[in-house]
């Protein structure tokens, strides 16, 4: 563990550079999943020179927003139904599936739904992890299979005790200088943190209590020699530094009557991984240790047309925000309107009758309220129908866009398509909804497949870290 230098400063600022050319990206990220969990009115809007929430702007108002969450229903049902059909497929029937591997899969298809991103880490044991996209960088990619990934990792947070385990080697000297890198996080001491609740993530900036750690990985070329050997007529590959001592056994080959050995430069591309601290100490480093020689992660982004995410919840968004602002107007409609407001003459009120009288009689079930008769207009209760301007109509019409453009509708939500539709039709009408799912799920379904044959040729090792030395 050496001083860093201008190489290590510059691969530390490129892959924070990609994790900030990914801050669109988090931030859509950050209001899909909001609206996803229930929180649907923190849309920041103008007001005046003001900026608010629409929560805020409707308190302000006097009225109570109302959420009525229709995506994270949706969300559910597209996880059950890939479990049923992970089950179906056998997925985690496999020799070698961990336990908890259908609970994170289902916790990643969640992210998937909501970002439109899923990436998982295997370790050299086979030990899997979900990587949350907050954390995680990229370089701009546009295959779909991420086959142009060149740049690769994600930032950790780990105690100081795990980061002497990781990175000291049994090295008191190691171990001294990691103290002294990692001083200034570990004296900022474990704050308190709301459950369930996480922090606005910064690329140098550990959670409190813990030290930042970035895993990088980077495609690098690398110069070789390749040589064919004229006794065997075999190729192999030699380092670049051992050329001058090729020219030596060829000019002596040459003296000797002996055909010399052909070398032709070559180029081999390597994966490397580094760990840095966030003043761009280079921790430790190393060769992929992977049978398959590339980087760790497994992911799919989706559905990645030139560039660009578009994830599955974000189809439903405007839905769900006309569908709440409908109930707000159909409340407010009901709030305002006439129940069974009484309008009485007053040349109907006799003589020998107080209008109080007149209050308490009107409220009983049984109550008789005697009129002079006189006038022309006789007592008459006013109730004001709500449904005059279509908002039901236009709910209900909202609630069929919302299930049409999401491609989940009622039998794929378990819900009844009427008495008369027998066993096989409703499985054929469930079949068919899950053909407007086809895509993402087989897409989902591809990352599975992947990790499964990076599993069948992983390393068995004790550390589900690389070796780095």
């Amino acid at each position: 563990m050496n001083k860093h230098t201008t190489h290590d400063n510059q691969l530390i600022y490129a892959a924070r550079d990609a994790w900030l050319a990914a801050r669109d990206f988090r931030r859509r990220r950050d209001r899909f999943k909001r609206y996803t969990y229930g929180d649907q009115w923190s849309d920041q809007i103008c007001d005046g020179p003001w900026l608010r929430s629409e929560r805020e702007q409707i308190y302000l108002s006097g009225k109570q927003p109302y959420t009525n969450n229709l995506i994270r229903q949706l969300v559910k049902t597209v996880v059950g139904r890939f479990r049923v059909l992970a089950e179906s497929r056998g997925y985690y029937s496999r020799a070698g599936s961990a336990p908890r591997m259908p609970e994170l899969d289902a916790r990643l298809l969640e992210e998937f739904l909501i970002s439109g991103m899923a990436v998982q880490r295997i370790g050299l044991d086979g030990e899997v992890e979900n990587v949350n996209p907050r954390l995680f960088f990229i370089n701009a990619v546009k295959d779909p299979c991420c086959r142009d990934i060149e740049l690769i990792g994600q930032c950790h947070d780990l105690s100081l005790p795990e980061v002497y385990a990781r990175f000291g080697h049994g090295s008191l000297e190691r171990i001294s200088r990691l103290r002294d890198i990692f001083r200034q996080s570990a004296a900022r001491g474990a704050l308190p943190v709301d459950l369930g609740l996480s922090d606005d993530a910064d690329f140098f900036t550990p959670a409190p209590g813990k030290c930042r750690v970035v895993e990088m990985w980077t495609l690098d070329a690398m110069s070789r020699l390749m040589c064919s050997e004229p006794d065997s007529g075999d190729v192999c590959y030699r380092p670049i530094d051992e050329l001058d001592s090729i020219h030596a056994e060829n000019d002596r080959r040459i003296r000797e009557g002996l055909e010399p050995t052909e070398v032709v430069p070559d180029i081999q591309f390597v994966w490397n991984c580094r760990w840095y601290s966030p003043s761009g100490e280079l921790l430790d480093s190393c060769r992929s240790p992977y049978a398959h020689g590339s980087h760790p992660y497994v992911l799919r982004l989706y559905p990645l047309t030139d560039g660009e995410i578009h994830p599955f919840v974000e189809d439903v968004i405007d839905q769900q925000r006309y569908i709440n602002r409908l109930i707000m107007m159909i409340d407010k409609m009901m709030a305002s309107a006439a129940k069974g407001v009484l309008l009485f003459p007053v040349d109907q009120l006799p003589e020998d009758m107080k209008w109080e009288e007149v209050f308490d009689t009107w409220a009983r079930s049984d109550g008789v309220i005697p009129i002079t008769g006189r006038g022309t207009s006789l007592p008459q209760q006013v109730v004001t129908p709500t449904d005059g301007v279509g908002a039901y109509r236009l709910l209900e019409l909202q609630m069929k866009l919302f299930d049409n453009i999401s491609g989940v509708g009622d039998a794929l939500q378990g819900r009844s398509i009427g008495g008369t539709a027998g066993a096989a039709l409703y499985d054929r009408q469930v079949e068919n909804a899950t053909i407007a799912m086809g895509d993402l799920l087989e897409t989902f379904a591809s990352l599975i497949e992947e990790r499964s044959k990076i599993l069948a040729v992983c390393s068995t090792r004790n550390s589900a870290r690389p070796s780095l030395r």
